[in-house]
């Protein structure tokens, strides 16, 4: 096959020095398509969240390895900002503009930008991480259909993205293609080792809770199942490793009523990239008991890791981990399941079996993948 034309892109969205899993996506875009040969620029938010609408303490990540060139132009809520922003990206003279949609909240801001940009004949396309929210809010479905309606063609990375996104705009061109694997987190290191800097016993039965907390994402159901776990695997250790969007004293108060303090571990603060490496090579198996989802960032980084997961039948996540094949997948928002499988994982010792499950399923997530989808839809 002939090489795909060469091509002007810019792409909209967060990037260094803000943080996150769609700046890292963003990161990995950016030099992907830089070393298939295509001139790329990247416009960033001057403001991305304004303070009091940001749950956690920052929305910055310091220091930043290796930030990419960007230039912080788009303010999420100054409409002045959308204008200017649209001006300057069009005098760039793009072929197309790749904008990273995860919210209805920038809908505004990039509907603005997009058709200012479509008037002008240049193409615009959109990576869409969600269509929807997980926590939908009155005016989520409007503000969507507004940015879509304004794209020339997406590229989603599950059915369930793909279903959102037909419900809001039916004759989108739309290219799905699965999520790539994460890999700028550096390699693994050794069990042991890893074990020794987080203070876990080598033989411990180890499980992990990775990113930001949010009541969908099932935390309360995990720790409901622990005690249940634990009268079969009384040395078991489970870390929590993520900031909390939600109050932090609910799930406080439960480790401690429920004796499980020397057996949970509740990291609540952001991780940093130098520290993401040891908690995934300690772990024997990631938990996922998210109660709704599209997909995961997570269980990306888990198989860059090449571990294990224990996720639930909710949106994409069966799709990314297929059932005892690369991990167990069970019902949401229910302990007792989640004990059950957490159970028989190392009861069964079913770590060999679907770590290999994971080294297979790890080579179809590949970045070329995505690539090809942005050139095709540019084409």
């Amino acid at each position: 096959m002939p090489a795909p034309a060469t091509r002007k892109i810019v792409l909209v969205g967060p990037a260094a020095p803000y943080r996150g899993g769609i700046a890292h996506f963003m990161h990995a875009t950016y030099h992907g398509l830089v070393a298939r040969g295509h001139q790329v620029e990247v416009v960033n938010f001057s403001r991305q969240y304004p303070s009091l609408l940001f749950p956690g303490k920052t929305q910055y990540e310091t220091p930043v390895a290796d930030p990419i060139p960007s230039d912080r132009l788009l303010d999420s809520v100054n409409p002045f900002s959308w204008l200017s922003t649209a001006r300057d990206i069009a005098a760039r003279q793009p072929d197309i503009v790749l904008f990273m949609h995860w919210m209805p909240f920038f809908a505004p801001a990039y509907g603005t930008i997009a058709r200012q940009l479509r008037a002008k004949g240049i193409r615009v396309l959109s990576i869409v991480h969600n269509a929807l929210p997980h926590e939908r809010r009155p005016g989520d479905v409007a503000l969507s259909r507004y940015f879509f309606k304004a794209c020339d063609g997406c590229i989603v990375m599950s059915d369930a993205v793909e279903q959102d996104l037909v419900g809001l705009q039916e004759a989108l061109k739309t290219v799905q293609v699965r999520h790539p694997v994460y890999n700028h987190f550096g390699e693994g290191i050794e069990r042991t080792n890893a074990r020794k800097q987080l203070g876990i016993a080598p033989d411990a039965p180890m499980l992990l809770f990775f990113g930001f907390v949010r009541k969908y994402k099932g935390l309360q159901v995990l720790l409901e199942a622990m005690p249940q776990v634990l009268t079969a695997l009384p040395a078991v250790q489970l870390i929590v490793a993520g900031e909390c969007y939600d109050e932090t004293q609910g799930y406080e108060d439960f480790v401690i009523q429920h004796n499980l303090s020397g057996h949970v571990e509740l990291r609540f603060a952001y991780i940093p990239e130098e520290d993401i490496a040891p908690l995934f090579s300690a772990a024997d198996v990631v938990v996922q008991p998210y109660i709704t989802a599209t997909q995961s960032g997570v269980a990306q980084i888990a198989y860059h890791f090449e571990r294990p997961l224990i996720v639930t039948d909710v949106g994409g996540l069966p799709e990314i981990v297929p059932h005892e094949r690369a991990g167990l997948v069970v019902p949401p928002a229910d302990p007792e399941a989640l004990a059950a499988a957490i159970v028989r994982f190392f009861k069964e010792d079913l770590y060999a079996q679907l770590h290999q499950g994971v080294l297979e399923e790890k080579q179809l997530y590949s970045w070329d993948r995505l690539f090809e989808a942005v050139e095709t839809l540019a084409a």
